[in-house]
């Protein structure tokens, strides 16, 4: 329990704030409020005019050749990059913007407007970092993060397997120590900016004993790209997501040192949960954008041009 509170402090603590920021105007006159004002506020009105400009000018005009060649966005991404819309969350001892959940919601709604396959490639790299910014030491924040921060590079998090995705207790991928590293196996699938991510969050169980509870028995680790025994596979064709990266990841005797571990060794599983919690809503506005999308084009298609012909 103790370590778990640990975690959460952290999480809180790295820039995931509540999604109102601002309080109910009754409680600017003096008078008792129970409730929020939901008003953006006059920085988060700017951001969300940064991201929307970016996608309409940047991103909208790009969307269908990206999806018809399948090519990764990297012109795309290094834009937003430099305009510091992707990366948002990282804190600021490493250079980042450390900013809200919340915030981080209303870049990704925005981009999904222009492609949600972008959208998608810029959120996978968030939820790469997530572990590490909720539950990393300042000396691997400042290693991988800060190399986020430095380039134009992006992240993965690779849990999901064949026989396990939100299902966290069905990881089989093992890792074992071995004195000053552990030693990784097993096959990771559906891994998105799989084949081209600097670095990966990778959870292994490290208790092979069955009967050991979820909580206890895997850990996360910061895997390198480039290292000996990690092979991403081939390109998977999505639907709608063409441009975006998706891959199986197969690792064979792959070495991580022990400073690339989080937190603790059997801390993995406390970890994800915690950063599904803090990654979950920006997904729900990307998709609430692209449905928004859907709906009015219907409309444009039945009640315009087939419904009342010129």
């Amino acid at each position: 329990m103790a370590l778990f509170v640990q975690i959460t402090k952290r999480s809180l603590c790295s820039g995931f704030r509540a999604l109102s920021t601002l309080p109910h105007p009754a409680a600017t006159e003096g008078r008792q409020s129970r409730g929020f004002w939901f008003e953006l506020n006059d920085t988060q009105k700017e951001l969300q005019e940064l991201a929307r400009k970016f996608s309409r000018e940047e991103i909208v005009v790009k969307a269908a050749e990206y999806d018809r060649t399948m090519e990764y966005p990297w012109d795309i991404m290094k834009k937003a990059w430099e305009l510091g819309l992707s990366n948002c969350h990282i804190p600021q001892h490493c250079g980042g913007l450390e900013l809200s959940c919340f915030d981080e919601c209303l870049i990704a709604e925005e981009v999904a407007y222009g492609c949600t396959a972008i959208a998608t490639a810029m959120g996978a790299s968030n939820l790469g970092q997530a572990p590490l910014v909720a539950a990393g030491s300042k000396e691997q924040q400042k290693k991988f993060l800060g190399r986020l921060v430095e380039e134009p590079l992006v992240a993965a998090y690779a849990v999901t397997e064949p026989g396990a995705g939100s299902d966290v207790n069905g990881v089989r991928t093992r890792a074992e120590k071995k004195g000053d590293e552990y030693i990784i196996n097993g096959q990771k699938m559906w891994i998105t900016n799989g084949g081209v991510a600097s670095w990966y969050f990778v959870l292994a169980r490290t208790n092979p004993d069955p009967k050991c509870p979820a909580s206890k028995a895997f850990t996360g680790f910061i895997v390198d790209r480039d290292t000996p025994g990690l092979t991403p596979g081939r390109k998977e064709l999505n639907m709608g997501q063409r441009c975006s990266d998706t891959r199986g990841i197969t690792f064979e005797d792959v070495r991580v040192p022990k400073e690339n571990v989080l937190l603790a060794e059997g801390a993995g599983f406390k970890i994800a949960m915690a950063v599904f919690d803090k990654t979950r809503p920006p997904v729900c506005f990307l998709h609430m954008k692209s449905l928004h999308l859907h709906v009015v084009f219907r409309y444009q298609m039945t009640y315009v041009k087939v419904s009342f012909p010129r």
